[in-house]
């Protein structure tokens, strides 16, 4: 017996899980904020200066002032205990990044989706796309200063949500208003999981 006695033993921790989580919603709405108020690490962001060919096309909306965007991913990471490690991916907003959107889901447990109240019709392409991978997801109503008001059940309706996706408001720019989101995705998730579907 190599050890004997078992105080002498050495000590293994176990392995902690790996979550990867997409964040994802239209332009400018604040996916990179996100994920950097959450991140214990220094946020990987793809940022590029705008210039003026992306005028017409990236609209900021209420953030006029932004003069650059994510044109690949944003990157982070979050560990929420000893046994849970979640990785944020951010997705670019514009819809010629697209054709990344796959790669990024792909392997994720889950998403939030971000939505900007003053352009809800962003969100609509984000919606398609994880209802027809069926992956989980909350939205996550991000309110800006500026922002027009509205109630949830107004953006619910606005965008045609299934009554059991969690729907919320946040503070991008705000540490613990964004752990309160990810923890509804993690539980919108278990929910899933415990859905007929999986079954």
């Amino acid at each position: 017996m190599l050890y004997g006695h078992s105080e002498h033993r050495p000590t293994v921790q176990p392995l902690a899980s790996s979550v990867k989580i997409v964040v994802s919603g239209g332009f400018g709405v604040g996916k990179t904020t996100l994920i950097g108020a959450i991140s214990e690490i220094e946020p990987l962001a793809t940022e590029a200066d705008m210039t003026e060919v992306s005028v017409g096309v990236d609209d900021p909306g209420l953030a006029a002032g932004k003069t650059t965007t994510t044109v690949a991913l944003d990157f982070g990471r979050i560990t929420l205990d000893a046994n849970l490690v979640l990785y944020l991916f951010g997705t670019p907003g514009q819809k010629r990044f697209e054709f990344l959107w796959d790669d990024l889901l792909d392997g994720a447990l889950g998403g939030v989706i971000l939505v900007d109240t003053d352009r809800v019709e962003d969100c609509y392409p984000v919606l398609d796309f994880f209802e027809e991978r069926r992956t989980p997801f909350v939205v996550a109503v991000n309110r800006f200063d500026r922002g027009m008001e509205f109630e949830l059940e107004e953006v619910r309706e606005a965008l045609d949500l299934d009554p059991t996706v969690h729907l919320m408001e946040c503070d991008a720019r705000d540490r613990e208003s964004v752990k309160l989101v990810l923890v509804a995705l993690l539980e919108q998730i278990l929910r899933a999981r415990q859905a007929p579907a999986y079954a």
